[in-house]
């Protein structure tokens, strides 16, 4: 861990930089994967989902760098890199031969919903560590991922 003057014990630090960077390899990854669909998406509803997956590429590139920057601000090092994202993404890999757009929409809501189960436990798990602040980012995360799996979800609803 650096240095830092904030006034969390080394300890509840080097955890909540363990769980942040958890956290942040699943976000990474689901930005990944939403871009995989922003690229590959085709069929009749091409442009509304090319640019509904472009912005959520745009919300999750916010958290994958609110995290990054708490990671640091803790004074632990953010683990971006292909290889520490791989090896700790929850997220399953995602279809590199899917092109329809139903198929894109199911591949994606389950990536977010996957990395919002995980948000939603981090939420316990800082308040657990006793860093609210944590607890906060990851609320506003997890909010957010709900909101955006709704409008993914969407075009799978209502066909029935």
């Amino acid at each position: 861990m650096n240095p830092t003057k904030n006034d969390l014990s080394v300890d509840k630090r080097k955890s909540v930089a363990v769980l942040l960077n958890d956290r942040l390899a699943d976000l990474i990854d689901l930005q990944l994967q939403t871009k995989q669909a922003h690229w590959n998406v085709k069929g009749p509803s091409f442009i509304a989902l090319h640019e509904l997956f472009d912005s959520v590429a745009e919300e999750v590139e916010d958290f994958v760098d609110t995290v990054a920057e708490r990671i640091v601000a803790l004074g632990g090092t953010a683990e971006g890199t292909l290889t520490a994202v791989s090896k700790r993404t929850k997220l399953a890999a995602y279809p590199l031969n899917i092109t329809s757009g139903r198929d894109h929409v199911d591949a994606l809501s389950t990536a977010l919903a996957t990395a919002g189960k995980a948000v939603r436990a981090a939420i316990d798990q800082s308040n657990e560590l006793g860093d609210a602040d944590t607890a906060d980012l990851f609320t506003g995360i997890s909010r957010d991922i709900d909101k955006k799996l709704w409008f993914v979800e969407s075009h799978l609803q209502g066909e029935h």
